[in-house]
């Protein structure tokens, strides 16, 4: 099984874990201002959220990690009934609260299908590495 880069504990990513680099949670005055200058309904604002403060979280992980976490994104997006606005939902008794939440968020597909994109291009090669190997060894 994956495990996390310096911790003993497996690898099981979540949709969520892309909308990590936008949680604001107890860091509204610091990475909040920094977010709330982008519009996340503008395609060139929320192309630069996603470049600068989702994917450049992911910069550390190894390109099997990333492998695993775009299958997450590619097996949401798959369904065509997914609900990605409940990924914008803020939860307190969980410390969790996004720069932007469900109501603020037009399309929240959309916005997901971006991260796709972007994703794809720049994890490109680390895509393909990960694809011919067997995911069962990891």
């Amino acid at each position: 099984m994956l495990m996390w880069p310096r911790f003993n504990t497996p690898f099981q990513p979540t949709l969520f874990y892309w909308l990590g680099g936008i949680s604001v949670f107890d860091r509204e005055e610091t990475l909040g201002a920094e977010l709330w200058i982008y519009n996340p309904n503008e395609q060139v604002d929320r192309e630069q959220v996603i470049e600068k403060y989702i994917l450049r979280r992911f910069d550390h992980l190894t390109y099997q990690h990333r492998f695993l976490l775009f299958r997450v994104l590619e097996d949401s997006l798959s369904q065509s009934d997914f609900d990605f606005s409940k990924q914008f939902e803020s939860d307190c008794d969980a410390n969790i609260y996004l720069a932007w939440d469900e109501t603020e968020i037009n399309n929240a597909r959309g916005f997901f299908e971006d991260i796709y994109r972007l994703a794809s291009e720049e994890w490109r090669e680390d895509l393909h590495k990960a694809s011919l190997e067997d995911q069962s060894v990891w």
